[in-house]
């Protein structure tokens, strides 16, 4: 924290928003591999809750590293100051009432830990969505294995640089032997009580 500012505390708190609102607000952290399914679920569940009229936004790691986070790389320090700023930025959406849905890779188990320290453990729901890397290979959205692969990309996760899948997620999705449809239910299932 810097020396020179002071936090100033508003009238209006998160309460008052969450009432509002009509629901409490959540930060639904949604990580795996790379093309393992996270950004399609956040999507789909996304819409299915703005459909029962709740108040979301989803953060997601191709469009954070476009604008806000557009001066990091991927090496292990810049992958923590990624995950780092996503969940300030989550801690404000949630401020203002909202459920917030992340979808990043987020290798590193100590970076999750981190942001429950940010958001507070009560509001973090960590989302496992657990893909075979044969089958992430095998979807390979971006292209980005086949190019991590003939040595084109560097620190690829899964492939150069390590993933630390979950101990104890909240909740674990394996897209591997599930439809997308059955998970976003699973999904949807699990956090509905919550928000109430």
């Amino acid at each position: 924290m810097s020396l020179n500012t002071v936090r100033h505390d508003y009238k209006i708190t998160k309460a008052n928003r969450e009432e509002l609102r009509g629901h409490k607000s959540l930060l639904l952290w949604f990580t795996g591999l790379s093309g393992s399914g996270k950004s399609t679920l956040a999507n789909l569940v996304e819409t299915a809750l703005y459909k029962e009229g709740i108040s979301t936004f989803s953060l997601d790691g191709d469009n954070i590293r476009q604008g806000i986070n557009k001066d990091l790389s991927f090496s292990p320090d810049d992958r923590t100051e990624n995950i780092r700023r996503i969940a300030e930025i989550a801690n404000l959406m949630m401020d203002a009432g909202v459920v917030t849905l992340a979808a990043f890779v987020s290798p590193y188990i100590k970076d999750r830990e981190d942001i429950k320290t940010i958001v507070g453990a009560d509001n973090f729901i960590e989302i496992y969505v657990n893909t075979s890397l044969e089958e992430c290979e095998r979807r390979d959205v971006k292209g980005l294995y086949k190019k991590a692969r003939a040595g084109e990309i560097k620190n690829m996760t899964g492939i150069s640089a390590p993933y630390e899948a979950p101990i104890n997620p909240d909740l674990e999705i394996k897209t591997d032997d599930q439809s997308i449809e059955a998970s976003v239910q699973t999904i949807l299932d699990f956090i509905i009580q919550k928000l109430k």
